[in-house]
Order: C-alpha cells, then sequence, then structure tokens
C-alpha cells in the first residue's frame, strides 16, 4: 500500500502553533518516531510527509508543519510554507496546547471554513491542564468537532482517528458495488421480498431497490417473488438463476427452497459489504456461538422509526438471540446517532444495515467496536447465525466465510 501514488492519497495537514505538539500527535498517530520531537519551540522547519495505511481510510498522507506562530525572518518562509499546505490538504488538525485556542488558531480555523476544508480541534497537553471548558461549549455551537487527548501520553489518539473518519470528504471511502461484481451480462438473479407488515405501503425498501438498480446497471436480469412463490418461480424457469437474494427474515425458508446448486445470499449482508467492513463484520458474526445467558447485547439501528408489534431490531432479533444463547439476554437498544462511546459492557454489537447512512459512519462505528475488543455484526448475519445458515449465505464471500469460521473458534 506505500506504492500507492502520493496524489490518490488522502492529505491530512496537522497545524497549530509552535510546541503545541503537533509532531507528537503525528507520531502518536503512525505509531513511529517521524518527526523530531523538542521541547525547543520551531523544532519542525519544513513541513514532514509521511504515506500511511490508516483504516478505514486507506492510503493517507500525513504532513507535520511548522508552527503558524514563528517569528523571525526564517519563520516567516517557515510561516509561508505551512500556509501553501493548507493549500493541498483535503482535512486538518488544529492542534492546540493546555492554553486553548488563541487568535493564532481562530485565523486558522477561519481560513480552513473559507477554504471549506474539514477539519477538527485537537485539545493537546491533557496530561497538563483540561480544556477551556467555554470554548469547548464554543466550539460545539458553531458545529466544530474538537477533542481533548495527551499526545504525550498515548491518551485520545483514536478519538483524533474517529474525527478524521468523520471529517474525510465523502467519497474518499470508495464504496464497493453491491452485487454488481457477482454476476455478469445476462445473468439472472431472482430477489425474494416477502410482504409483511414490515414492507412500505406501495413502495420497496432501499437495499432491494437498489440492488435491482445495481442488476440492471450490470446488463444483468432481475427477477422478483415473494417468498411464498419462489419454489415454483424456480421450477418453471429454464435458465438456472445466477443468484437468489433474500429478505433476511426469510432466509430459512428460501435456504430450503433454492437448490443447493444455486448460490442464495440475503440483502443485509450485501449491505454489510456496500456499507461496511464486511470481513469484520463476519468475524463478528462469529462470535454469536459464544453468547451465553447473562451477556449484554446492543442493538444499533442508524435511523429512528416508529416500532412495530413485531419490530426487527427490537423483537425478532433479540428473540432469536435468546434462543440461540438458551437463555436471557439483556438487550439495549440504541437508534439514530445515538451509539456508545464506551462498547466495554456489551459482549455483541448488531448494527442495522446502514441503508440511511454513510459507509463512513458505520466504519467508525466498526473502528469504535473493535479498538475496545468488542464483536460487531449486522442484522442479516446474526439472523442467518441464528437460523442455521450463516455459511450458505456467505458462500458468495469466501472472505468473509473464512473470517466467521475464525470469529467462530474465537481466533
Amino acid at each position: 500500500m506505500q506504492e500507492t501514488p502520493k496524489g490518490l492519497r488522502l492529505h491530512i495537514g496537522i497545524f497549530g502553533r509552535r510546541n503545541s505538539g503537533k509532531s507528537t500527535l503525528m507520531n502518536a498517530l503512525i505509531g513511529e518516531s517521524v518527526s523530531i520531537v523538542s521541547d525547543q519551540p520551531g523544532t519542525t522547519t519544513d513541513p514532514v510527509e509521511k504515506p500511511f495505511e490508516l483504516a478505514p481510510l486507506g492510503p493517507v498522507v500525513f504532513i507535520d508543519t511548522a508552527g503558524l506562530d514563528d517569528v523571525g525572518e526564517l519563520g516567516a518562509l517557515r510561516v509561508r510554507k505551512t500556509r501553501e499546505v493548507l493549500e493541498r490538504v483535503d482535512v486538518a488538525l488544529v492542534v492546540v496546547d493546555a492554553d486553548g485556542l488563541t487568535e493564532t488558531e481562530n485565523e486558522l480555523i477561519a481560513t480552513l471554513r473559507e477554504a471549506q476544508t474539514p477539519f477538527a480541534v485537537v485539545f493537546n497537553k491533557g496530561d497538563l491542564a483540561e480544556p477551556p471548558a467555554g470554548q469547548l461549549v464554543q466550539l460545539a455551537a458553531e458545529n466544530i468537532e474538537a477533542v481533548a487527548i495527551s499526545a504525550h501520553e498515548q491518551r485520545g489518539i483514536d478519538r483524533v482517528k474517529e474525527a478524521l473518519f468523520r471529517q474525510a470528504p465523502e467519497g474518499c471511502i470508495e464504496d464497493p458495488r453491491l452485487i454488481g461484481d457477482l454476476i455478469g451480462p445476462g445473468d439472472l438473479v431472482v430477489l425474494v421480498v416477502p410482504i409483511d407488515l414490515g414492507a412500505p405501503k406501495g413502495r420497496l425498501i432501499l437495499p432491494q431497490v437498489q440492488t435491482l438498480r445495481d442488476i440492471l446497471d450490470s446488463d444483468a436480469v432481475g427477477l422478483m417473488v415473494k417468498e411464498r412463490e419462489l419454489a415454483s418461480a424456480l421450477a418453471r424457469m429454464t435458465d438456472t438463476p445466477k443468484l437468489v437474494v433474500c429478505d433476511s427474515q426469510v432466509v430459512n425458508k428460501v435456504s430450503a427452497d433454492t437448490p443447493p446448486g444455486i448460490r442464495m445470499t440475503t440483502f443485509s449482508i450485501l449491505m454489510a459489504r456496500f456499507k461496511g467492513d464486511m470481513i469484520g463484520l463476519a468475524e463478528g458474526a462469529g462470535a454469536i456461538s459464544r453468547l451465553k445467558p447473562g451477556d449484554r447485547v446492543l442493538i444499533a439501528e442508524a435511523c429512528s422509526h416508529h416500532a412495530l408489534a413485531d419490530d426487527i431490531g427490537r423483537v425478532k432479533i433479540p428473540r432469536w438471540l435468546r434462543q440461540y444463547a438458551g437463555g436471557h439476554l439483556d438487550i439495549d437498544v440504541r437508534s439514530g446517532k445515538d451509539f456508545p462511546e464506551d462498547l466495554s459492557p456489551y459482549a455483541l454489537v448488531v448494527q442495522c444495515g446502514g441503508c440511511t447512512v454513510t459507509r463512513k459512519q458505520i466504519l467508525v462505528r466498526q473502528y469504535r467496536a473493535a479498538r475496545q475488543g468488542v464483536p460487531m455484526t449486522n442484522y442479516g448475519m446474526a439472523i442467518s447465525v441464528s437460523q442455521g445458515v450463516i455459511e450458505r449465505a456467505l458462500e458468495c464471500f469466501p472472505a468473509a466465510l473464512d473470517a466467521y469460521q475464525r470469529g467462530r473458534a474465537g481466533a
């Protein structure tokens, strides 16, 4: 990945006054000593660039810069070079020391806003002092993301990475194909869509529409049936379908009605790849086999909606997981942006398909769970595990199937 051309990497600039801890922060983000660190202000003279692989953003370039408050004739040249870096970064980190925001940082923030460059404010040196409370309130009121850390103590570095994920421009995390790479022109794909209380009146849900559109974009043929008509529809076909995709809630019946020679999966499993890190979610699904009575599970819904009597996230999945675990599980349900910072109380996180949010948002949640050692999967994989058909549903994705088996083994 270090061979990725610099022009194709996301450029992340680190800015601030002299001795605010910019170089220490860059070294902490990368995990090695790249920039020289000293208590002497002005140690960094010219911009220091370091290519790096920052999951899940991918290949990036971190740029450590000289202090914007440098003085003297040579200092003015350094400041000019730093301002030149401002013009070519995709995301900026504004590093503030224990004194808090000064006129220098406020001018920098104004410049970044004028250039429409996304940024986050990093209150560093938390080992010396807490950020001024009034400044935190003011930044929040202006919808500016701020995090408090101590780069010297390696404390809060993960929060900086999460801030970078959130601030990164849309499109820097490229969305994979939903289904197009699994099929070819002229292939027949059968979509199994139940029409029940959970189905919106007069329309299909977004993952079904997106899947059908990707089939058409691939010059393939899409056929939609309800689960009750699948067996008879397959029996009447002269061409063997390349793939059968179903709603997760009917995966057990669809698996039984689909002949072994025909691959099948679910819309939600397709969404696991389209909206998140499929390998990580599959490995998290393997952890379901280790659930035991008394464990605590988080159900995370990306959107807020009116809960139905037999709601998939609030009723069905909890019921299936309890049956699978053989006893009571403590289930917490969070919706919308209400995703906990601390996931350590949970044995498992089950995230919805994420059709209403960006891939970046799901990846940030996965990253948070992974760094806290908490397995995370999604609705479709959890349902397929509880119904005993996960291995068949992952046949299209050998790497994900291997990850599931690793997760099941606790590897």
